[in-house]
């Protein structure tokens, strides 16, 4: 079932942090791309279904440079049909000596309105891709010279990213935090969840901050925390 509009907006509004905990409480433990970081200050959120790509160690023989040439090279057929809206995420073995893609194709991703792209390796040309805005996620700057070393096997599998299991038609939702992976059947009733506990976490953050103790406030043990976080949110229209 296709991401929906509202859910979408959700997600916009609430941290990896928050959807950790709802995902934690469903026993999903290890949903959180390790070592996946944003390439440029992040100014909204990343939301948006995962294509993605399989790489293995280069066998050298079956993977000379001339292989890009082939429209139907896994890494050049997955960036030309990327859909609008998704997410496309490499498994590239944790591997940030290898690239995962350049500039050049990040910026083929942009124009085609991809919602941004994520590796567990490198991107080359790191320094382009910041200043084409899209979101992008990787563990730091690949060695321009490696761009063999990976070789690009699969697409829309099954894949690992950052030891996170990644679904194609998951939602990946980025911040400035890093990337976590939501199931697509618990999408909609996560975003919910998170949507509800980034409202009483903001109420929370606001009596701390006003000199207020932790104690039968976060978490929630005293009734009258509650009381007093429902009219919090009439008065902030939450």
């Amino acid at each position: 079932m296709p991401l929906s509009d509202a859910t979408r907006e959700k997600l916009r509004h609430v941290s990896t942090a928050t959807v950790a905990t709802c995902l934690y409480k469903r026993g999903l433990r290890n949903q959180m791309i390790q070592g996946a970081l944003p390439i440029h200050a992040v100014t909204e959120s990343m939301v948006g279904e995962a294509t993605t790509v399989r790489y293995i160690p280069a066998r050298e023989d079956l993977n000379p440079m001339d292989v890009f040439r082939n429209p139907e090279h896994p890494q050049r057929k997955a960036v030309e049909n990327c859909p609008a809206g998704v997410v496309l995420v490499f498994d590239s073995r944790k591997d940030a000596r290898a690239a995962s893609a350049g500039a050049i194709l990040i910026g083929r991703l942009k124009a085609r309105g991809v919602a941004g792209v994520v590796t567990d390796g490198g991107f080359r040309d790191s320094a382009e891709i910041a200043a084409l805005g899209i979101p992008a996620y990787h563990q730091r700057p690949s060695a321009p010279t490696n761009l063999t070393l990976n070789q690009a096997v699969d697409v829309d599998v099954p894949i690992a990213c950052g030891d996170a299991p990644v679904w194609p038609g998951d939602v990946m939702l980025g911040d400035a935090d890093g990337v976590i992976v939501i199931p697509a059947h618990l999408a909609d009733e996560i975003a919910a969840e998170a949507v509800e506990m980034t409202a009483y976490e903001d109420f929370a953050a606001e009596k701390v901050a006003e000199g207020r103790a932790l104690t039968g406030l976060y978490p929630a043990t005293d009734p009258r925390s509650l009381e007093e976080f429902k009219v919090w949110r009439v008065q902030r229209g939450r």
